[in-house]
């Protein structure tokens, strides 16, 4: 296909093919911490965070506020974050101990587990396409009716 053509316009996308789509897009225009994109607002395809990445997977584009998305990107965005954000709660999940010593267990919300000074870049790609295989596998004939 030549790229002034048309991409086929038939065909499914999974959740599992948009958070493949957002690990695909850190490893080709980097990851980023503190916010969704890097500051640089003449770049089209910023460094991201990996919300920032689901972002441009659903929107196809740089978007700020998610919320001003047409109402099906928007429940699609929001899926997809979920995904990652049960993914993550299998795998990473966060505890807390309150003032009274109860061992509390949280939600690990992507945004934080993103931005953690010790995370690495690899390890966001790495979750997105796990969760990706994970969705496949719960989703699919063995994950592989995509």
């Amino acid at each position: 296909m030549k790229a002034t053509q048309n991409p086929p316009t038939t065909g499914t996308v999974t959740p599992a093919d948009l958070l493949r789509m957002a690990a695909l897009y850190l490893r080709r225009h980097g990851w980023h911490q503190g916010t969704y994109y890097n500051t640089d607002p003449d770049t089209l395809t910023p460094p991201a965070c990996a919300v920032g990445a689901i972002g441009m997977a659903c929107a196809g584009h740089r978007v700020e506020y998610f919320y001003g998305l047409d109402p099906d990107t928007q429940v699609t965005f929001r899926q997809i974050v979920g995904l990652l954000t049960v993914y993550l709660d299998a795998t990473a999940p966060v505890f807390f101990i309150d003032e009274d010593g109860y061992l509390l267990d949280e939600h690990t919300s992507p945004y934080s587990w993103n931005d953690d000074p010790t995370r690495t870049a690899e390890q966001v790609v790495t979750a997105l396409e796990a969760a990706a295989t994970e969705w496949d596998r719960l989703h699919t004939a063995g994950g592989e009716n995509r």
